[in-house]
């Protein structure tokens, strides 16, 4: 009988060690979520960070930079990935639910105008182009190339873009159509854009568009629009047009927005304080343009510091921002 009481004494002990072990290790969790456009930095920031802190496990969603703010003003989760500035609306919802942020600006990206490899006919597009394709008017007509121009293929555009709750889809209906948030609904819509590409690699008449990232990755299944600027000539989406500023004007900044309940626990301090570290390798690595070194040195003394709040005002999608005027309004702190 005693030794039967010790062995059920030690399953006992066994089973209270294992479940604060499991504890542990839910309170050595970083979560994130957001952008689709970012997840590809967060998430290589992430797998190298996993390799030096082996006891911190990063979990990396992608719900469009819409729909990660919504589970971030709830505090369920620690870091937002976001390819627009924080709107408004959701500052409220965050001070709503007492919830402060810490803004950080970790990339410059662009988003390409892609057709199907197939089409040879479509060699550039203006932004009044786009605005006749996209714009609300434009809901349940059928479109074909050649009533954007003469003599290009009479035959229906299929169109394929992100979701609504996509801060990619806020960023070019302000660009192209001039508001945020305005454009036909009648397109093949989603969060992912690896969805996207294959739409468009799929249909010969497709006109789609996304992060310049992700077209970078599938070169040899689509072909990216250059994008004509009043008289200024046809600038196609490449890494170093978004650097040098040319390719306009569909380039922005890219953030992570990080909450300050959240950054009073070690493994997101050591995460933020990794991911600004090392962001400008791994930015470059992933397809996209890392910004200057005295940028990620600001933004990290921006995140020692814990100043809240956005240095954009809450206007969202902000269009033709450079990177230099990142840096001056970090300087500005």
């Amino acid at each position: 009988m005693r030794a039967l009481r010790k062995t059920v004494l030690a399953l006992v002990m066994a089973g209270i060690l294992a479940f604060s072990t499991c504890a542990f290790a839910i309170e050595k969790l970083v979560q994130i979520d957001g952008s689709s456009t970012v997840y590809p930095i967060t998430e290589a920031i992430a797998e190298e960070f996993q390799k030096v802190y082996k006891d911190i496990k990063v979990t990396v969603g992608i719900s469009g930079t819409g729909g990660g703010f919504k589970r971030f003003v709830r505090g369920e989760t620690d870091i937002n990935n976001a390819s627009r500035p924080i709107k408004a609306s959701e500052i409220e919802a965050c001070q709503a639910n007492g919830i402060e942020f810490i803004e950080l600006p970790v990339a410059f990206d662009a988003l390409a105008v892609v057709v199907n490899k197939e089409n040879d006919r479509v060699d550039y597009l203006t932004v009044a182009e786009l605005k006749k394709i996209w714009e609300p008017e434009a809901q349940g007509k059928s479109l074909k190339w050649s009533d954007i121009r003469p003599g290009w293929p009479d035959k229906p555009i299929t169109l394929f873009g992100p979701g609504v709750d996509s801060g990619t889809f806020d960023y070019f209906t302000e660009a192209i159509v001039g508001e945020s948030g305005k454009s036909r609904g009648d397109y093949v819509a989603s969060e992912d854009d690896n969805v996207l590409v294959q739409g468009v690699s799929q249909d010969k008449y497709a006109l789609g568009y996304f992060g310049l990232a992700y077209y970078l990755e599938n070169q040899d299944l689509l072909k990216a629009v250059p994008i004509k600027v009043g008289d200024k000539e046809p600038v196609p989406p490449t890494p170093e047009n978004v650097e040098n500023g040319t390719y306009q004007p569909l380039s922005r900044p890219l953030f992570i927005y990080v909450s300050l309940k959240s950054a009073e626990r070690d493994e997101v301090v050591k995460f933020v304080e990794f991911y600004l570290q090392n962001a400008a390798d791994l930015v470059q690595e992933v397809g996209y343009v890392p910004l200057p070194k005295r940028a990620y040195e600001l933004a990290l003394e921006r995140f020692n510091k814990r100043i809240t709040g956005s240095i954009f005002g809450g206007h969202g999608a902000t269009v033709g921002v450079s990177i230099e005027e990142i840096l001056e309004k970090e300087k500005e702190l």
